[in-house]
C-alpha cells in the first residue's frame, strides 16, 4: 500500500556552511579535510619516503576529518540547536 502525506515536518533542515566550487557548493567540512589529509600525504611522503605509506596516512587521516568534521557540523545544525534557537527568539 502506498501512503502520501501532505503535512509539511517542521524541523529545520541543517545549514551547512559552503564554498563554491567550479559553479557547485561543496561543504567547507571536506574541503578541510581533502586539504588536510594532502599536507599528511605530502609530509608522510617527504618524511618517510614511502607512497605507499604517503597515501594510506593520507586517505585515513582525510576519511577520519571528513566523518569527525561531519558529524560535528551537522550536530551543531541538527534539532537540538534548532529547538535551543527556537527558544531565544
Amino acid at each position: 500500500m502506498t501512503y502520501t502525506s501532505t503535512q509539511v515536518s517542521r524541523r529545520p533542515a541543517p545549514a551547512l556552511r559552503t564554498a563554491d566550487v567550479a559553479g557547485i557548493a561543496w561543504p567547507v567540512y571536506k574541503l578541510e579535510a581533502l586539504a588536510l589529509g594532502f599536507i599528511v600525504f605530502t609530509a608522510t611522503l617527504v618524511v618517510a619516503g614511502s607512497l605507499h605509506a604517503a597515501v594510506l596516512t593520507g586517505a585515513a587521516v582525510a576519511v577520519l576529518t571528513w566523518w569527525t568534521l561531519r558529524l560535528t557540523e551537522l550536530g551543531s545544525t541538527g534539532p537540538a540547536s534548532a529547538r535551543q534557537a527556537a527558544r531565544a527568539e
